[in-house]
């Protein structure tokens, strides 16, 4: 992860800051996904009533692809605030879950940084417009306004 100095990334404000790699969505991840949050529904877990519907297929969980978030913004689709002590996630303006991701498909997210502000001394709300992207798929999986907090 690049990391800036804070007037360094307010510059970058507007600007894309970042691309993650590929990740592959298996049947795995979609099963393990659905013991953690109790979400046992067909679409994602039974290939063969899966496949008699417009999906033809199993797909992941939204919410699924909105937790890939964290790992997308380790594996490069963020930056880093230099001397941060500690982020948090501050929560979402807006989430659209636009295409289901199909099992199998490999994914990725983009990060925009839409806006930096220090609401407190060295305390800064950043929101990143995120888009996971479908590999060889036009429309996303999911776009988001996502809020982390730095403190420096």
């Amino acid at each position: 992860m690049k990391v800036m100095a804070p007037a360094e990334l307010m510059a970058q404000v507007g600007n894309e800051i970042g691309v993650s790699p590929w990740f592959e969505v298996t049947q795995e991840n979609v099963n393990l996904f659905a013991d953690v949050t109790i979400d046992h529904q067909f679409i994602h877990l039974d290939e063969d009533k899966a496949a008699q519907t417009p999906f033809g297929g199993t797909i992941a969980h939204g919410f699924l692809t909105l937790s890939m978030l964290s790992h997308f913004a380790e594996s490069g689709m963020s930056v880093g605030l230099e001397g941060t002590k500690m982020g948090v996630n501050y929560g979402f303006d807006k989430v659209r879950f636009i295409q289901p991701v199909r099992v199998g498909s490999k994914i990725r997210g983009r990060s925009t940084l839409a806006s930096m502000e220090e609401k407190n001394p060295g305390q800064f709300l950043m929101k990143a417009s995120v888009t996971v992207e479908i590999e060889g798929v036009e429309k996303p999986a999911l776009m988001a306004e996502w809020l982390t907090m730095a403190m420096v």
